[in-house]
């Protein structure tokens, strides 16, 4: 599978990256001065090998044709681009691949069966159409920072989650369509929004506040407890020497586990209805105890149960290790700890194959690849409608 990138930010590029781990070849078009993740990124801009990690977090194993869209001649280039590509991605606010002569009925004139998958924050049509689609706001927008208050006040992810999960749902679509493609020989039309991959995201605490009628009051909790919809212990818990994660646990079983009678003694009782008095029962009951006394206890009666881990802690899990869930490779003669491609196929994982330090890196082979002479390349190199760095043309 062959796709034209006009994706930036992290929606786009994260669902490129999982496709190209899976051997899409991906041609990533830039401007000439570089996609803005390579411009920007959180933690007061953090760079490794003087390269963004914003970038590095999800542009591995992608190609960089750099190209001026303001020029009219560079049409003509995504075009012959397209023509052997199977898809075109792109993840701007509606609207913009139009005015820039690309949208889908232009697109879909010169080919007749491609996929024109385009992700945004919220869709082509409706009110917000053209709001920014950006994580956090989508966690505002969608209940996801609600759900995670305990006292009322909204508390959002740490992460961007709604990317991510976009992300995927966004590379699943492409993957739908080209399997459509092979199958028939039919194009599709994909579109994402963060907004539904919110949502998606949810599907279990939706379903359920529905469903049961509980009303907003019952999203107000007991801090110790991980969730509005699962009934006590369910949540993290202060030990002497760091947090715990109780899981799906019976009270007898767990009251046994911390010999503790108070916990014993509330299994008689609704653990959904009671839920914030049987979260201080355990909290006393374990708040004393330490991580390896709990684990081994916990361990003898089966109780599901996890150490709270922080990102020092993760490098050194020991099951993430088999998994091979993180993957340090060399930038610039830096080693840079990357978040690996998540499943394995034939019990082998996707590596890292490159990255394409530079905008334009491989704008000389993408378009001598596509046909284009010689004298073509040079021409739209010396007119700066397309761009290469120096090193790349040696």
């Amino acid at each position: 599978m062959r796709i034209i990138s006009f994706c930036h930010y992290l929606q786009g590029p994260a669902a490129m990256q999982y496709l190209a781990d899976m051997g899409a070849e991906i041609i990533k078009v830039e401007p000439p001065n570089g996609a803005f993740e390579r411009h920007w990124a959180g933690a007061d801009h953090a760079r490794i090998g003087g390269v963004s990690a914003f970038f590095l977090c999800a542009n591995r194993n992608v190609r960089s044709l750099a190209l001026d869209l303001k020029r009219p001649e560079s049409r003509e280039v995504i075009m012959r681009l397209i023509e052997s590509s199977h898809v075109l991605a792109e993840n701007f606010r509606p609207g913009t691949l139009d005015r820039l002569g690309l949208g889908y009925e232009a697109v879909k004139a010169r080919k007749p069966d491609i996929i024109y998958a385009s992700a945004s924050g919220f869709g082509a049509a409706g009110p917000y159409a053209q709001r920014p689609g950006q994580d956090l706001l989508i966690q505002a927008m969608s209940g996801l920072a609600a759900i995670g208050a305990t006292d009322g006040r909204p508390v959002p992810v740490g992460s961007s989650v709604v990317d991510q999960h976009g992300a995927a749902l966004f590379a699943l679509a492409i993957s739908g369509a080209y399997s459509k493609l092979l199958a028939n020989g039919k194009g599709t039309k994909v579109e994402s929004t963060l907004l539904n991959a919110a949502i998606d995201l949810q599907t279990e605490s939706i379903v359920t506040y529905y469903a049961s009628g509980a009303g907003r009051d019952r999203i107000k909790r007991d801090s110790h407890l991980g969730s509005w919809y699962h009934s006590a212990p369910y949540g993290i818990y202060r030990v002497k020497d760091g947090y715990i994660a109780l899981s799906l646990n019976e009270l007898s079983v767990l009251g046994a586990a911390l010999d503790s009678p108070d916990v014993l003694a509330a299994a008689d009782r609704n653990a959904y209805e009671d839920r914030d008095a049987i979260a201080g029962l355990v909290a006393r009951a374990i708040g004393e105890r330490d991580l390896a006394d709990l684990s081994q206890a916990f361990d003898s009666k089966g109780v599901w149960y996890a150490q709270v881990e922080d990102y020092d802690d993760v490098l050194h899990n020991p099951q993430l290790r088999v998994n091979g869930g993180l993957e340090i490779v060399n930038v610039n003669g830096v080693e840079v700890t990357l978040a690996g491609h998540p499943v394995t196929y034939d019990g082998k994982r996707p590596g890292f194959r490159s990255f394409a330090l530079k905008p334009g890196a491989d704008t000389r082979p993408i378009l001598q690849d596509a046909g284009f002479a010689p004298c073509e390349l040079e021409r739209l190199l010396r007119d700066g409608i397309v761009f290469a760095p120096a090193e790349a043309s040696e």
